[in-house]
């Protein structure tokens, strides 16, 4: 136990002593609050259920939780995927050192089972437990259910691990997930049923509950097993034989550095996992707008602004935010050449430019849906190309977290995952046009409010020189800082 005491130490350490402190300590502050914020929504949420179904409703409020548990377990599972990191890089240099193998292992795993993502739910949890004691529950039931139900959050926590590592995890959740979709919309099998039946049963049917806590146990062995074969300094590393290809895009090579630049970004996407990971991500925020049959909130012209930028920007947002550390892997390296850097700017920003314009032309088929839908989400591609796309390089100078090319999106390891420095630096992105354009239609309608965000992001894309005279005054600052951070990250 010492042993894992002294790494928790040195972790603190790690983190006091980073050149990034302070922005990193920032963030953590921020993260504190959002998990206050996170803790009173589920502990009013489970007060909020339990009320509202017995009042309102007049309904047992665990058949009603029951009913739509799976659903949530969903959810989880999605967010996790995309949010969850297992925390292996601060843990795998102490591989040189004379410490088993073994206990690193268990380290981690302790970091993750006690991650807010898992004991977070039992903000949930406990109260909408106590409330049922309260109501004359039976305390033995309410015992197995409680078990039951919070070792559901450790399969999704075990198998999270599993589907960012292994690509045979991901397809078969996908593909269950697939099935119970079409047997739920062909009426072969109701899901909302199906979810009450299996979670209701934790309370009701003596023994139940330790099906999935028995799940979990396996899953967590077989988690243990995975991270243990795969806990090595050079993994990732291995060479694998491949046929060898010259790539090149001849009609670029006219200009000049520009169109090298713009080669070695698509050679980067054609080759590297991780921006492939980019490239797919994008194409998902495509049917961003088909939010709109989700609710009544999402048919509001302010929402249609808000899922605009996203439809049109996705790949601006996703790759985007992530320059120069695509090129982290070598950028030392290029730093120490006669890089043109204005060129190399405006190489990054013509890529994503150009996805977007084939994101405003694609998005043409919400036209069906209403032409004033498609309008909107035309003058939010229009801010993304002139206005987004400056504001993302210009963040990227300050996003030095380093991409591994030779791993996938998610996967062993923290630099290619979501990254909560990368979530603050779109807020700008987001806030400036949805305040500008609320504004202007409060006080001018519609028309004007999206008529002046399309003319803001024509006067960005033409005053686009001057704007890059500035970006690479700032790069350049940047540029010792940068660098240092890939290399104490490689």
């Amino acid at each position: 136990m010492s042993m894992y005491f002294r790494l928790l130490q040195l972790e603190i350490k790690n983190f006091i002593r980073n050149p990034q402190f302070g922005a990193n300590l920032a963030l953590k502050i921020f993260s504190l609050f959002a998990l206050a914020n996170f803790a009173i929504i589920f502990v009013g949420a489970a007060f909020f259920l339990f009320f509202f179904a017995k009042k309102e409703m007049n309904i047992d409020p665990l058949i009603l939780l029951s009913r739509w548990f799976l659903y949530y377990l969903v959810f989880d599972l999605a967010v996790r995927y995309f949010m969850q990191q297992l925390p292996t890089q601060n843990i795998k240099p102490f591989l040189t050192q004379n410490i088993s193998k073994k206990k690193l292992v268990n380290y981690t795993l302790l970091k993750v089972v006690t991650n807010f993502f898992n004991w977070g739910n039992l903000l949930f949890l406990v109260p909408f437990a106590g409330i049922m004691l309260y109501h004359h529950y039976s305390l033995i039931h309410v015992l197995m259910w409680f078990l039951g139900t919070f070792a559901m959050f450790y399969i999704n926590n075990f198998i999270n691990i599993l589907i960012n590592g292994k690509d045979r995890w991901l397809y078969g959740t996908v593909i269950v997930f697939a099935i119970l979709w079409l047997l739920d919309k062909y009426q072969i099998i109701e899901i909302s049923r199906l979810s009450e039946f299996i979670f209701y049963s934790f309370y009701s049917t003596i023994g139940a509950f330790i099906i999935p806590i028995a799940i979990a146990t396996i899953l967590g062995y077989y988690t243990y097993q995975y991270i243990l074969k795969n806990f090595y300094l050079d993994k990732g590393l291995e060479l694998k034989k491949a046929e060898g290809k010259t790539e090149n895009i001849a009609f670029l090579n006219k200009y000049g550095s520009l169109g090298a630049f713009l080669n070695n970004d698509i050679r980067l996407i054609k080759r590297s996992k991780a921006a492939k990971s980019a490239v797919i991500g994008s194409v998902m925020f495509l049917f961003y707008g088909l939010l709109i049959y989700s609710s009544k909130t999402y048919q509001t012209d302010f929402m249609k602004m808000f899922m605009g930028i996203f439809v049109t920007g996705g790949f601006l947002f996703i790759f985007g935010q992530k320059v120069p550390a695509w090129d982290s892997s070598y950028y030392p390296l290029m730093m120490t050449q006669k890089v043109p850097y204005k060129q190399y700017l405006e190489a990054k920003w013509w890529l994503v430019n150009l996805a977007t314009i084939l994101c405003m032309v694609l998005a043409v088929g919400y036209a069906f849906i209403s032409w004033d839908l498609y309008l909107t989400f035309l003058a939010a591609g229009l801010y993304n190309l002139g206005v987004n796309s400056h504001l993302t390089l210009l963040s990227g100078a300050y996003n030095k977290n380093p991409v591994d090319l030779n791993a996938a999106t998610k996967s062993m390891g923290e630099k290619n995952q979501f990254n909560l420095k990368n979530m603050l630096l779109t807020i700008p992105k987001m806030l400036f046009p949805m305040v500008i354009f609320a504004v202007l239609k409060y006080f001018f309608g519609m028309f004007v409010a999206m008529l002046t965000i399309a003319i803001i992001g024509a006067i960005g894309f033409i005053l686009r020189d001057k704007v890059f005279d500035f970006i690479v005054k700032i790069y350049i600052k940047e540029k010792y800082s940068a660098i240092s951070s890939f290399k104490k990250n490689d």
